[in-house]
């Protein structure tokens, strides 16, 4: 019987069009560039640091590795944080010592998606960086600030590569269409520059999208004639445009920050694109909807106190309706808010009243106070000198609410925006009735 694993297996085009030198290497000049320091590094064959490749995806963090392993006299190992453990490393490490022993050669050590391992597997790297048995090279697609622990961090240098430009993706889409031996410069193709441009733009900075989609949209026409690539060809072999976007991630908290800000400063276009950026990649929408009750106290207040029902609406209905029909719900609320009069006088006052809470303890509560439902907390005078305000002309009376030792603190500083502008009128009001009570 013949061995069904003995046939060679092409691999995919992304793989095959991988540039194979820095020239090669589309739109990331500002890393490896002319007179960039990884360039003078690695052309003069040697690497002496670790370094951390940060990332999108697609945009040359792995290939980037394979032509340093091409261009530096060291042993290079390749390594998926995906597909392998912490026993895995201690045996590449293992090996690297024993080489570095008989004839002095260094190993570099590339961990794709570096992020997967944990703190206390990241600490496993320390020594073996520390005295020289390996180079680290660590590929993220997460901010290393938050990913990589600070001591291994602080060892490693951090580039960071950027999304690849359409006009980039184009060009790497053209080249694997003339390619003889890597792509389809064998085969009949014709793309005009407005569908590879088209293709690019669906691609979303990815090149490994991009040439996967080629390569499929290439493939689903039969035999070898000319293949003519058309918009709904390549609509179909996208899918659905790739949205960068991580519910556990940097991306996440970067738009939820953009989200509160366009709000804040009341742009409903921007947080309606915002919103959309969020829902459409999959987003939970009820964290949304409890991010959009925060901000209706947190940024709109007293100032507009229906926001705070808009929102509190906005979530029951998400939850009584679902999604997508909930969507709605949520662009509602979001408008809402990005048009309401802003305060944050209810953070600034609560904030304020924290700190003493901070500062001074659990300060007693005064006896006046107290409720006194029993006999002893009478006779332990809970309650003494309580006034009633009902029993008071106005309903104002004179008391003191708080413990002596921060006896008349005021908080609560209302903005001239809003309903605040009313709220600034009842505070007077009622100050100087108190006032009043006092003299």
């Amino acid at each position: 019987m013949d061995n069904l694993f003995s046939a060679e297996i092409t691999p995919p085009l992304a793989e095959r069009m991988r540039p194979k030198t820095l020239d090669e290497f589309f739109g990331q000049n500002d890393v490896v560039g002319e007179g960039k320091i990884l360039r003078r590094m690695l052309e003069q064959g040697t690497l002496e640091s670790s370094l951390i490749f940060w990332g999108p995806p697609g945009c040359g963090k792995t290939t980037l590795a394979h032509i340093i392993a091409e261009m530096v006299d060291t042993h290079f190992v390749f390594f998926s944080a995906v597909t392998s453990g912490i026993a895995d490393v201690r045996r590449i490490v293992g090996e690297a010592g024993q080489r570095l022993g008989y004839n002095g050669r260094r190993t570099i050590l590339f961990i794709d998606e570096i992020h997967r391992f944990n703190k206390a597997q990241q600490d496993a790297f320390l020594p073996h960086i520390e005295n020289g048995t390996i180079i680290l090279i660590g590929a993220t697609t997460e901010n290393p600030s938050f990913e990589v622990i600070s001591p291994l961090l602080s060892r490693c240098r951090v580039f960071v590569l950027e999304s690849l430009s359409e006009e980039n993706i184009a060009g790497i889409l053209r080249a694997a269409l003339d390619d003889d031996e890597r792509g389809f410069g064998k085969r009949s193709v014709n793309a005009d520059s407005d569908i590879l441009g088209y293709l690019a733009h669906l691609a979303n900075g990815d090149a490994r999208t991009a040439l996967n989609a080629l390569e499929m949209a290439v493939a689903s026409f039969p035999g070898a004639g000319l293949v003519t690539l058309t918009r709904e060809a390549v609509e179909e072999a996208v899918q659905k445009r790739s949205i960068l976007y991580d519910k556990k991630g940097e991306e996440h908290f970067n738009i939820i920050s953009a989200l509160h800000k366009c709000l804040r400063g009341g742009d409903p276009d921007a947080g309606l694109y915002w919103l959309a950026r969020m829902l459409e990649a999959g987003e939970d929408p009820l964290y949304v909807a409890r991010r959009l009750v925060r901000f209706a106290s947190e940024d709109v207040g007293n100032a507009d106190p229906q926001a705070l029902q808009v929102t509190i609406g906005a979530m029951e209905a998400v939850r009584f309706i679902g999604m997508p029909e909930g969507k709605l719900a949520l662009a509602q609320a979001v408008t809402y808010l990005a048009l309401a009069p802003k305060s944050n006088a209810l953070e600034t006052a609560y904030n304020a009243a924290a700190a003493d809470v901070e500062e001074h303890g659990p300060l007693p509560v005064p006896l006046w106070i107290r409720n006194a439902p029993t006999r002893l907390m009478k006779e332990l005078k809970y309650g003494d000198g309580y006034i009633y305000p009902h029993e008071a002309p106005d309903a104002v009376v004179a008391q003191e609410y708080f413990p002596a030792e921060i006896a008349g603190r005021k908080y609560y500083k209302p903005v001239k925006r809003g309903f605040e502008r009313e709220m600034i009128k009842r505070l007077e009001y009622w100050r100087r009735l108190r006032e009043k009570k006092r003299d």
